[in-house]
């Protein structure tokens, strides 16, 4: 057994220890390279995801051929299919292109209707919310809680379960477009229902009574769930 758990510690160990290794030679491969070649272009990179700003389109076709070149010196290279040129549509920039969208670090960047604080209207704007891959990495966070098959559980201890995976992702994800979280809320609120469906034989096969018993709920105890708080309940059907 401790053998097993001092294996277990070295490979994690060994994990990390790869990866600040990557991030390092990155750092000299591609950070200082940046800075010292394309000082005038913005970029942000995270651990071997990065992006860079271009002006033009021939710009970005220009850049990505030296940095072609800087990654084969340092016998690394572009992800095939991943690396792409991007076109950042909104209002002002309103040209064709085959791509306008991407993921990083959990946001899906895109068109989007933006309001107006100042002129009161909506516009286009090229934005950020979360991405569909990481709604879905959400969903599954939450499956695997199995919290709709534990019936000996209450509702306190679904909270206490819950309500760390959703401050952190409210908290990420919920600077920008907050409203793109509704499909996990709301997944979280039909796992809430389910599970009360279990556990209360005398809501019968139907939702509705477990729906208006969930709701009242939500009325008596709004602090319960972190979305709740936040005035962002939906619905539980």
């Amino acid at each position: 057994m401790d053998r097993g758990l001092n294996g277990t510690a070295e490979l994690r160990k060994g994990a990390w220890f790869r990866r600040f290794l990557s991030n390092l030679f990155l750092h000299y491969a591609f950070d200082l390279w940046m800075k010292r070649t394309h000082p005038d272009l913005p970029w942000c990179r995270y651990a071997d995801d990065g992006l860079v700003h271009c002006r033009t389109e021939q710009e970005a076709e220009a850049v990505k051929a030296v940095l072609q070149a800087r990654l084969a010196e340092c016998q690394l290279e572009l992800h095939p299919t991943k690396t792409k040129i991007v076109y950042c549509r909104d209002s002002k920039r309103r040209g064709q292109h085959p791509n306008v969208t991407f993921d990083f670090l959990g946001y899906c960047f895109r068109p989007r209707a933006v309001w107006g604080t100042q002129s009161g209207r909506l516009f286009c704007g090229f934005t950020p919310a979360v991405s569909s891959s990481a709604l879905r990495a959400m969903r599954e966070k939450i499956r695997d809680l199995h919290i709709r098959r534990q019936t000996q559980l209450s509702l306190d201890d679904i909270a206490r379960l819950v309500n760390p995976l959703l401050r952190g992702w409210i908290s990420y994800y919920g600077r920008y477009a907050p409203t793109g979280l509704q499909p996990i809320l709301r997944y979280v609120n039909q796992t809430v229902l389910a599970w009360a469906r279990r556990k209360f034989k005398r809501f019968g096969r139907g939702k509705a009574r477990a729906s208006r018993f969930l709701q009242r709920i939500v009325k008596q105890r709004t602090d319960l769930f972190v979305h709740w708080q936040l005035g962002l309940i939906g619905t539980f059907s």
